[in-house]
């Protein structure tokens, strides 16, 4: 595999740089599994703003973490278009999760755990068809990451928002009693081989992966 993202986050500025504050212009909407550990990854990203969880995708009123219905896990990605595009984004969405696999992602399985890109207009449908095209180009697979409008995003409750910086605790979890959020989320994506399995598609191509 010769192709690599990183050179491309360093030639157009992307640097990854945490905690830092954008004047967001445009919004990208993304599925790609928990929801956790893709606004933990975009957070990272110059030019990106406050990622939110939630849901979309899906018909269900008032979906809920656990009652989620026909609705996909995903998450609203603010950012200043002057320092990142849509294009760019979707190319390191689709190098960040598996894009092969229809049936969930990694641990996580079932519709709610599937992969899609959404858009609200149309030039946004074509950067998603686009990166779609070159990231299948790169792998020789077909991808079963779906291109769908948004309709509709609605935020998850404040208990999973910024899961991965948080250091409130978790009363009972299968990583331990009274284990913090943030120490949580590290054994579960770790547990769920979310980054062996990005790593093991993308190789160096998977800009989030160390």
């Amino acid at each position: 595999m010769t192709f690599s993202l990183k050179p491309l986050v360093a030639a157009f500025g992307l640097i990854f740089a945490a905690g830092h504050a954008t004047a967001a212009q445009q919004t990208a909407y993304l599925a790609g599994g928990c929801f956790w550990c893709v606004e933990a990854d975009f957070e990272k990203v110059r030019g990106v703003g406050d990622v939110v969880s939630g849901f979309a995708g899906g018909a269900t009123a008032n979906p809920t973490y656990g009652n989620s219905g026909d609705h996909l896990e995903a998450v609203r990605v603010p950012f200043d278009d002057t320092q990142i595009s849509y294009r760019q984004i979707y190319d390191m969405f689709l190098r960040s999760i598996d894009p092969l696999d229809a049936g969930g992602q990694f641990c996580d399985r079932g519709l709610e755990y599937t992969t899609a890109i959404f858009y609200e207009t149309a030039a946004q449908r074509q950067a998603a068809e686009a990166a779609k095209a070159a990231a299948e180009q790169q792998l020789g697979r077909d991808i079963v990451t779906k291109i769908m409008p948004v309709n509709e995003f609605s935020p998850v409750g404040e208990y999973h928002q910024d899961y991965y910086k948080s250091q409130d605790r978790v009363a009972f979890t299968r990583f331990g009693v009274a284990v913090p959020k943030n120490e949580a989320y590290v054994r579960y994506r770790q547990g769920c081989g979310r980054d062996a399995r990005v790593k093991a598609v993308w190789g160096d191509a998977a800009p989030f992966v160390k």
